[in-house]
């Protein structure tokens, strides 16, 4: 089968990565796949896997009819048997490139919540149990693929020292990391909550928090790590920006808070796991609470922005004094991973969704609906700019005030 992965983008980020190293793995099945995006660091990863990488103009509009046209002309040439975009964008051009094109269209949505003008009859695939109960009403098929981690390149025993060099971390405090990137959305609020209690909890603990990532929130995010230096009276937040390879990052970790796919990475080196979430929301990974997570995701809202700072604190604290229990859920959640979510095991049901989708044609009908629905968003979100209450993605805002 040749298949076509489109990303929403090509800079570091879950969804995209996800893309990228599914579609490696079902080319390692034996199938034909280039990745399609515009210039970007991601490029290079894609490239570095063995895949084709298929240039796209940075400046289109999205959607666009002009893009439209380019995937089913490509389709045609190069005989392609699936489209498949991630997010709602590269979802939606992808549908139109099938109606009168020889490839089927997939949609995966790692967001938070699926766009309602998506067409009923392109085949989604979401990250959640929960989300895919949420999605199904009325949509022909919503699968479920929760985030891939290839466990054989993220696991215990990646070297650090380069790392810890480079950054000028000597071993020896209690490290908790974070990788992911620094957006106002879903990521900031807990993750400046987290500066917060780790400077505080350096006036009588040997901990350290180290952020690995880079995003427009990044000035915010330094400005505040500055101020926890400067009251604990020495480094104990350091923000590393963008790392391609963020594995010695995940492997220098005691322990690692996170969110979406970047908490299953964390899993795969046998690190404990705060999953972090907004509203103050900050649980830690264990038998008792992983259903949980496997209905939800790796991710949660709490009761307010005020109690996630005593919650976080505790959890470290109980961390900190427990290097039993740290070993004893690093065991657990590498054998979690393992067996559940990996790369392998996600590419074999990602095939089958491929399968499926070839043998059934989109609905024609879908096409005036979703058109309308598209320029209804982009009425509104244009209206939300001028009046300064837009998100940067509104389909993975808080779906309630924050108290």
């Amino acid at each position: 089968m040749r298949i076509l992965v489109y990303p929403h983008a090509m800079e570091v980020g879950g969804s995209q990565l996800n893309a990228v190293e599914l579609a490696a793995a079902v080319q390692r099945l034996g199938h034909e796949v280039g990745v399609i995006g515009e210039p970007g660091p991601l490029v290079g990863h894609v490239t570095g896997a063995g895949l084709e990488h298929l240039p796209l103009d940075p400046g289109r509009r999205r959607p666009s009819p002009a893009t439209v046209r380019m995937l089913r002309d490509l389709a045609i040439r190069r005989g392609i048997d699936v489209i498949h975009g991630y997010e709602w964008p590269p979802g939606v051009e992808a549908f139109y490139a099938s109606l009168r094109g020889p490839a089927a269209a997939v949609c995966t949505i790692m967001s938070m919540s699926v766009a309602p003008f998506l067409p009923s009859s392109l085949p989604l695939v979401v990250g959640t149990r929960e989300i895919q109960e949420q999605a199904a009403a009325g949509r022909r098929h919503v699968h479920l693929i929760e985030p891939p981690v290839d466990v054989a390149a993220n696991a215990p025993g990646q070297p650090v020292e380069d790392f810890r060099r480079e950054y000028d971390l000597p071993d020896g405090p209690f490290d908790v990391v974070v990788v992911g990137r620094l957006v106002a959305e879903l990521k900031l609020e807990g993750l400046l909550t987290a500066i917060d209690v780790i400077g505080r909890l350096a006036g009588d603990l040997d901990v350290r928090l180290i952020v690995v990532g880079d995003g427009p929130a990044r000035t915010e995010v330094e400005e505040r790590a500055a101020a926890a230096n400067a009251a604990a009276g020495r480094r104990v937040v350091v923000v590393t920006g963008q790392l391609l390879d963020p594995r010695p990052a995940y492997a220098a970790a005691t322990v690692c808070l996170g969110m979406g796919g970047s908490a299953l990475r964390s899993l795969a080196f046998a690190k404990p796991l705060i999953v972090q979430g907004e509203l103050g929301f900050f649980e830690l990974l264990t038998p008792d609470t992983e259903k949980t997570f496997l209905s939800q995701g790796w991710y949660g809202l709490g009761q307010g922005r005020h109690e996630g700072a005593a919650r976080l604190s505790a959890l470290l604290r109980r961390l900190y004094a427990g290097p039993g229990l740290r070993r004893e859920l690093g065991e657990y959640g590498r054998r979690l991973v393992v067996e559940r979510f990996s790369l392998e095991r996600a590419a074999r049901v990602q095939m089958e969704i491929y399968e499926q989708a070839v043998t059934e044609r989109p609905a024609r009908l879908d096409a005036l609906g979703t058109a309308a629905g598209v320029l209804n968003y982009k009425l509104r979100r244009r209206y939300d700019r001028l009046r300064g209450t837009h998100a940067r993605d509104d389909f993975n805002a808080v779906a309630r005030n924050p108290k």
